[in-house]
């Protein structure tokens, strides 16, 4: 069970809100879709999942297409708009029940609703109307909807968006599991969310991809400096750390800790410490620190 997408565009008046994309999704992957507001990251979840159309290309889940085949696809799928769109008046179950009705699912519906409700962890809500439960447990319920009829891909738009970090830890465990047997294109903006339970990362920006690959390959990619962190033990000042050669610039973040940046990627590890020796410093400790996925999108999607 897989995604494909080719050659994708998709036009509102004369904006390209997705300009000729192409990407793949394979069977057990768990896929990040990043992207800044406005890059064309639901448009092209909403045309994957047969809720609007494509202007150009083609989009195929499981070998088929989400225009000519759009009912088989929709049998395929589980989404999730940002949104989440529930009948807040209606009871867990009897939301759930709903949701199988409408999936066509072959009776009894009970099974399957016991099953999903203890995969969500929905035990102890199962009873209440949706409009009672938290946002945490509204967006549990949303999942369960996207669970019932069993779908083999998952598309999940912004599913922890508004959670406190208790319940963002709980869906993503969520997605994380489910996502053992499943096909998961997941869109967020909380990059530790991404590096914990996506295989891979595309990143879209103004209607084009500008990277995928995995996490730490795009953390890698374009790094032009290796930024030190330095501590000694006795205090320094930011004109000495400068008289360093090849050092380009200092930021102190402690007492005694510094951010030290070479110039050009080179490696000054040994001036520091002839540095230290010539000014009686201790060195206590020298780490190479590494770019972080937000760093990487940011030099990606600002200046494009």
């Amino acid at each position: 069970m897989s995604i494909s997408v080719k050659n994708l565009t998709k036009l509102y008046g004369e904006q390209k809100a997705v300009n000729d994309i192409s990407f793949d999704v394979q069977s057990g992957e768990i896929v990040g879709f990043i992207g800044p507001n406005g890059a064309g990251k639901s448009t092209t979840m909403k045309i994957i999942t047969g809720y609007i159309s494509q202007f150009e290309g083609n989009v195929q889940v499981d070998g088929l297409d989400v225009r000519s085949q759009a009912l088989e696809v929709k049998k395929l799928i589980g989404y999730l708009p940002e949104h989440n769109p529930l009948y807040v008046e209606m009871y867990v179950r009897e939301y759930l029940e709903f949701m199988a009705r409408s999936y066509n699912m072959p009776k009894p519906y009970k099974p399957a609703i016991n099953a999903v409700i203890e995969q969500t962890g929905l035990q102890l809500e199962q009873h209440k109307k949706i409009g009672a439960l938290s946002k945490g447990y509204r967006q549990r319920v949303g999942l369960a909807a996207v669970l019932i009829h069993n779908p083999k891909v998952l598309v999940l738009d912004e599913p922890t968006t508004g959670l406190d970090p208790n319940q963002i830890i709980e869906i993503r465990n969520l997605i994380a599991n489910v996502g053992k047997e499943k096909t998961i294109l997941l869109s967020t903006h909380i990059m530790q969310e991404v590096e914990a339970i996506c295989n891979r990362v595309i990143i879209i920006n103004k209607g084009i991809i500008v990277a995928n690959d995995k996490a730490e390959q795009i953390k890698q990619q374009n790094e032009t400096q290796s930024t030190l962190l330095v501590e000694f033990l006795e205090n320094t000042t930011l004109a000495l750390l400068q008289t360093i050669d090849g050092v380009e610039t200092a930021l102190q973040i402690s007492a005694n800790q510094w951010l030290v940046k070479p110039q050009n990627n080179t490696d000054i590890r040994k001036n520091i410490f002839d540095f230290a020796v010539k000014n009686s410093l201790t060195v206590l400790s020298m780490q190479v620190q590494e770019r972080t996925l937000e760093e990487a999108f940011q030099q990606l999607t600002m200046n494009k």
